[in-house]
């Protein structure tokens, strides 16, 4: 195998695909990144794959000759980061001299304009094929639907690994809409997006997938300057995103996801309508307190005065309370929220203003942009204590 390639593809493909290498590899192979070049189509494939999830990503080379080899992951990154622009070639003709001489296996030669670097290899042969997901017609997705659907979600996804299946994003595709929900526990965010392959029937498909692979998929997706359409393939235990030349596959996560759609209420007594870049502005400077007490915010809602107002108690510390115009219908309440919920969630909201839709101090709170996505936070208060 002998090729000749651009020192920033090589770099930045390998940067992609090397966050599926596992940090502890259960074989030795998995510490490696496969690479294979194809003569007659002159592409070079970059594939990781920590028997979880699996990332291929392709770029154009010289490729002199074809073949396939298993690379050291961590090394290779490392050094091609740090190799001057310009051609890198890589080959590994010298692989039989060095395997019959040492008897250690593998080389590969790394030869950029100024230097010349060495790295011992694994055969392709050991490295694990990445699933497939046989006939199955996918779905197809545009670009900007599956980003705002992952942005809209991926920050309510639960870190705990003990509620394992609340560690993904529950995606539902229906039959002209693919639905995002994640939750904690202690809040929910659904975010509904056009289905661009309207399902042949009325059944709809529904699959849970780990926040960690989607979140990788969110940032290969940040390169990909093309409207492409994304192929989407679901199926059980499996999900594969496909565009260009770039692949990502991962398991799903086994378990019942929590019927979360009984959690929104249908009716409300109040609604605000806020100006959301104000508001957050607001819950920032109230965080400086409540970040050293028990990060509670307090809002108080006052029809007559048609404002919000802002406040924390920071005992031994300071107070601080801020005041906010908001259209409001409905009778005067206070209701306490844990910030960090409150403010992660609004900033994820994709419009100028957004509603909120209340009943009492301790039901669900939901959260929506006025108009654009259609996206719904719900956000649970926490009780006030005197």
């Amino acid at each position: 195998m002998k090729l000749v390639c651009a020192q920033s593809d090589l770099s930045t493909n390998l940067s992609l695909v090397s966050r599926a290498v596992p940090s502890r590899p259960t074989h030795p192979v998995l510490a490696n990144v496969l690479l294979q070049a194809d003569a007659e189509t002159n592409q070079v494939s970059l594939t990781a794959f920590d028997l979880s999830l699996g990332i291929r990503t392709s770029f154009h080379a010289e490729v002199i000759e074809g073949g396939a080899i298993a690379l050291p992951a961590k090394l290779l990154v490392d050094i091609t980061s740090r190799l001057p622009e310009g051609e890198v070639t890589l080959d590994d003709e010298s692989a039989l001299e060095a395997e019959t001489a040492t008897g250690e296996g593998l080389i590969v030669t790394l030869t950029p304009k100024s230097g010349h670097y060495q790295v011992r290899a694994m055969g392709a042969e050991e490295f694990p094929e990445l699933p497939t997901i046989e006939n199955i017609e996918p779905l197809q997705l545009t670009t900007a639907a599956l980003i705002e659907g992952l942005r809209g979600s991926l920050f309510a996804t639960s870190g705990d690994e003990t509620k394992q299946v609340l560690t993904g994003v529950h995606l539902t595709v229906k039959q002209d809409t693919l639905e995002f929900a994640a939750t904690d526990g202690h809040r929910l965010a659904v975010v509904e997006s056009i289905n661009e392959s309207p399902l042949g029937d009325s059944t709809q498909l529904e699959v849970t997938v780990p926040a960690r692979a989607l979140r990788e998929l969110q940032r290969m997706l940040a390169h990909n300057a093309s409207d492409e359409a994304i192929a989407l393939y679901l199926d059980q235990g499996q999900v594969v995103f496909s565009w260009q030349n770039q692949r990502l596959t991962s398991r799903t996560l086994d378990g019942q996801y929590p019927a979360y759609r009984q959690l929104i209420p249908r009716q409300f007594e109040r609604q605000l309508t806020i100006e959301r870049r104000q508001f957050i502005s607001t819950l920032e400077r109230i965080a400086v307190l409540a970040d050293q007490k028990n990060n509670i915010v307090k809002v108080s809602i006052n029809n007559a005065a048609q404002e919000i107002t802002l406040s924390c108690e920071a005992q031994d510390v300071g107070s601080g309370r801020e005041s906010m115009p908001a259209q409001i219908s409905g009778e005067d309440i206070e209701i306490a929220f844990n910030i960090k919920y409150l403010m992660e969630g609004l900033k994820e909201l994709p419009s100028s203003e957004i509603q909120m839709h209340l009943n009492q101090a301790l039901t669900p709170v939901i959260f929506t942009p006025l108009g654009g996505l259609k996206m719904t936070y719900l956000a649970m208060p926490v009780q006030l204590r005197n």
